[in-house]
C-alpha cells in the first residue's frame, strides 16, 4: 500500500512539473526572439517551472506536514514567505540592472500558483482521507455483521433444543420426527450463514418449518397463524434476520404461560417492500417490560447496519399483547448479494 501510495505520489508531481513546463513554453512562445536562441528559451522557462514546483514541493513535502498540520501557522507563514521571496529573489532579481521589479512580478506569481497548489493539495488529501475513512466504515461493518450473524446460530440452536428437550420429557413420540425436523433447519442455518442474502421464499419457509416445530410441542394450548400474502418473486434477504421476533413471540408468549395463547404472524409484500407483522398474547398479570434478549438486540443492529434508511421497525407492548410491525425495502441492502 505504501509503495502504491509513493508510486502515485511520485508519478502525480512528474506529471505537475511537466504541465507547469509546458504551460510555461506556451505562455511565453510570442517572446522567444527576445532570447539568443530556442535552446535559452526552453531553458530559461524551465527554470521558472523549476522555482515554481519548488515553492510548492516544499511547501507540500516540508512546511505543511512539519508546521501546518502541528499547528504551527506563524511558522509556517513566515517559512512560507520567505521561500516564496527567496525564490522570487533567485529567479526575478535583475543583478545587471539592479532592478527588483522581477522580484515583486515573481512573488505575486509565486504566492498565487503556491495558493493554487495547496489547493489542490488539500482538495487531494481530503477525498483520500474520506476514501479511507470509508473503507475503514465498510470494513468495521462487515466485520460487525460477520459477528452478528454468527451469534444468530447458537442463540436459535439454543431455543430449538429447548423444544426437543421438552418434548423428550414427555416421551413423546413425536420426539424423533422433530429431531429430524431440526436437523434440517439447522443445515438450512449452516448453508444461509455462509451467504449475504438468501431468497425470501427460503427465508419464510425456514420460519415456517420452525412454527411447525413448536406449534407441536405446545400442543392444543397455543394457536399459531402464519400466512404470506404477495408475490415474493426474486426477492432476497439477509439471512436469519426475521427469526428473532418470531423466537420472541413464541419465547415471551406461549412458553411462559399454560394458559391458551396465540400467535399470528403476516408476511406481505408491495413493491418490493416487506410487511413483518407479528402479534402474540401475554400471560394475564405479567407486567410490561421491553424485551432485551440477545437476538432482539442482535437483529435491530443488523436492521440498522443492512438497511439504514430503508426500514421501520414498531414494537408495542400492552398487558395483554404484544407487536412487531416491521417493514424494510428488499431494494436497498447496503451488503453486496453473495449466492
Amino acid at each position: 500500500m505504501f509503495k502504491k501510495s509513493l508510486k502515485n505520489t511520485i508519478l502525480i508531481n512528474v506529471g505537475a512539473f511537466l504541465l507547469v513546463a509546458m504551460l510555461e513554453i506556451l505562455g511565453s512562445w510570442l517572446f522567444k526572439d527576445n532570447y539568443d536562441n530556442d535552446y535559452t528559451f526552453i531553458l530559461w522557462q524551465l527554470g521558472y517551472a523549476v522555482a515554481i514546483m519548488g515553492v510548492i514541493w516544499v511547501n507540500h513535502f516540508i512546511l505543511i506536514p512539519f508546521f501546518y498540520d502541528r499547528k504551527r501557522y506563524e511558522v509556517y507563514g513566515v517559512l512560507l514567505i520567505g521561500i516564496v521571496f527567496l525564490s522570487s529573489y533567485l529567479k526575478g532579481y535583475n543583478s545587471t540592472t539592479g532592478s527588483w521589479v522581477g522580484v515583486y512580478k515573481m512573488f505575486f506569481f509565486l504566492i498565487y500558483t503556491t495558493g493554487t497548489g495547496m489547493a489542490a493539495f488539500f482538495l487531494r488529501r481530503n477525498l483520500i482521507i474520506q476514501r479511507e475513512n470509508a473503507e475503514k466504515e465498510k470494513l468495521q461493518r462487515e466485520i460487525e455483521l460477520t459477528y452478528l450473524k454468527e451469534q444468530v446460530n447458537p442463540h436459535f440452536l439454543f431455543n430449538s433444543l429447548n423444544s426437543i428437550y421438552s418434548l423428550s420429557r414427555q416421551q413423546s413420540p413425536e420426539t424423533p420426527d422433530l429431531v429430524m425436523q431440526l436437523s434440517e433447519l439447522l443445515r438450512y442455518q449452516l448453508e444461509s450463514s455462509k451467504k449475504n442474502t438468501v431468497l425470501l421464499k427460503e427465508e419464510l419457509e425456514f420460519i415456517e418449518n420452525y412454527l411447525l416445530l413448536e406449534e407441536k410441542r405446545l400442543s392444543a394450548r397455543c394457536t399459531i397463524e402464519f400466512l404470506i400474502k404477495g408475490d415474493l418473486l426474486q426477492l432476497r434477504i439477509a439471512p436469519m434476520l426475521l427469526i428473532p421476533f418470531v423466537e420472541n413471540a413464541v419465547k415471551h408468549g406461549a412458553r411462559s404461560t399454560n394458559e391458551q395463547s396465540n400467535i399470528d404472524i403476516t408476511a406481505s409484500l408491495k413493491n418490493a417492500t416487506l410487511q413483518f407483522l407479528i402479534h402474540n398474547s401475554k400471560p394475564s398479570g405479567s407486567l410490561a417490560s421491553e424485551r432485551k434478549g440477545l437476538g432482539l438486540a442482535n437483529v435491530k443492529r443488523r436492521l440498522n447496519l443492512l438497511y439504514p434508511d430503508s426500514h421501520r421497525l414498531e414494537i408495542k407492548e400492552t398487558e395483554t399483547a404484544y407487536d412487531v410491525n416491521l417493514s424494510i425495502d428488499l431494494n436497498a441492502t447496503t451488503v453486496k448479494k453473495k449466492e
